[in-house]
């Protein structure tokens, strides 16, 4: 089965979502800040999917950046394999900084790179925090409505089922 690929670059109404160059990722694998990031990224989170990065990956992190200003990170734990059901799966994970959170980023950076997925007819799963309401929010949102049980964390397991075809109309009820 192939991969399909990702655009390079994802823009929307407000934010444009950048893949991770190797300068961002020695950045914020030394702790370090780059010119352009908000004064609160990277988040620790941010630093743990470094770890995740392969240089030229469309799958891979992504920063989000409104205007001129990168205020978190959205992306796939790599690309997408073949799941027990033969859909191709993939995770995705994202956050923001505390003062962009609220503002409906993180659900406009996901929708987004749903629009990519769907279209490569790629499942999208995440894992959350129970406690964690606004991303689970964001997740309902984005339409993330089976639920898998948990992790080894105890972290719910979300995924978002793919859309029908194009053209299904669904059973047909008149027999």
């Amino acid at each position: 089965m192939s991969v399909p690929t990702l655009p390079m670059t994802v823009t929307t109404e407000r934010l444009t979502l950048t893949l991770w160059s190797a300068d961002d990722v020695a950045a914020i694998r030394a702790g370090g800040h780059r010119p352009g990031w908000h004064p609160d990224y990277p988040r620790r989170a941010d630093r743990d999917a470094a770890g995740l990065w392969v240089d030229g990956d469309p799958w891979g992190p992504r920063h989000i950046v409104r205007g001129v200003t990168a205020l978190g990170s959205v992306g796939f734990f790599g690309p997408p394999d073949e799941a027990v059901d033969g859909v191709l799966e993939t995770e995705v994970g994202y956050g923001l900084v505390e003062q962009a959170r609220g503002w409906g980023f993180a659900t406009e950076a996901l929708t987004a790179l749903l629009v990519a997925t769907d279209a490569g007819a790629v499942r999208v799963r995440a894992s959350v925090e129970p406690t964690n309401k606004p991303s689970i929010r964001v997740l309902a949102t984005c339409r993330f409505t089976q639920l898998r049980g948990s992790d080894e964390d105890g972290n719910l397991i979300m995924v978002r089922p793919l859309p029908p075809p194009v053209g299904h109309r669904g059973a047909d009820l008149d027999g």
